[in-house]
């Protein structure tokens, strides 16, 4: 009877210190650090088409003022960097299903991205604008009346456009691609009269490819760039924000911005 009584008991001491294992676990211990820090690898997830923050150059690399950014900061934490081209359309879906560690990638923060993502501090400012041939008689968004504009997909130019709504009417037709290249490539053909992008992308498209390209002064909303980890991912994300703050301190990241823009555009630590 004693040892039957004695095995009941063991039976719930253990039985409570799985529960109380599991309630912990499901309390959300947030071990995303430790995990990236024990496989010694972070996955930095990105659209490779968008220059200068991400690209793919003509050697088949893929380089970028993120890629600079996320490989200093990688370095000094010890761990190394990995490169993931994803589809923009399921950038979260990539996250989530942890395909990648993070989007990395002039990753825009709005409200809506912020209830599936945990966003970084911003970085860096930026807008929306719009983009024409330079022969275009086309000068300001009243010009656009009744013309095509084109965007990439699931973008945050196609959110700035829908905070437009009047403007958006005005338009014969929005035409989506998968990307920023893709869509200039078309407007330099005629296949469509402008392209609504990130201004950071546009200058330096036009500056560095050296295309007959012009910008109309209107834009379309200030935003702000963020690194976009997982939810549950604060550990993670804050081990990054604490190493981006330290390079600025350093004058790291002040150093980086110039050799991409000829300046120091980012706004981390000021």
């Amino acid at each position: 009877m004693k040892k039957k009584i004695t095995a009941i008991l063991l039976t719930a001491v253990l039985s409570l210190g799985i529960l109380s294992g599991c309630g912990k676990k499901s309390d959300g211990v947030d071990d995303s650090w430790t995990k990236v820090q024990e496989k010694k690898e972070f996955v930095l997830g990105l659209d490779a088409s968008f220059p200068p923050m991400g690209f793919t150059d003509d050697k088949g690399d893929i380089v970028g003022f993120d890629i600079d950014l996320a490989r200093e900061a990688c370095k000094r934490l010890g761990i190394e960097l990995k490169v993931q081209p994803i589809n923009w359309d399921a950038k979260e879906q990539e996250l989530n299903t942890g395909n990648i560690d993070a989007i990395w990638n002039g990753f825009t923060i709005n409200e809506d991205r912020k209830k599936q993502v945990l966003f970084s501090e911003p970085y860096m400012k930026n807008r929306q604008v719009i983009v024409v041939n330079s022969n275009s008689n086309i000068n300001d968004m009243g010009d656009l009346a009744g013309k095509t504009l084109a965007l990439q997909s699931a973008s945050s130019a196609a959110d700035a456009l829908d905070k437009y709504q009047e403007f958006k009417d005005s338009l014969k037709e929005v035409v989506e691609f998968k990307d920023n290249m893709t869509a200039l490539m078309d407007l330099e053909k005629g296949g469509v009269d402008s392209v609504l992008m990130d201004e950071v992308v546009a200058k330096y498209y036009i500056e560095k490819k050296d295309k007959s390209y012009k910008i109309i002064d209107e834009g379309l909303g200030a935003e702000e760039y963020g690194i976009g980890f997982r939810k549950g991912d604060k550990a993670l994300m804050e081990k990054f924000q604490e190493i981006l703050k330290e390079m600025a301190k350093d004058g790291k990241i002040a150093e980086i911005s110039k050799e991409w823009f000829g300046e120091d555009i980012t706004t981390i630590g000021k």
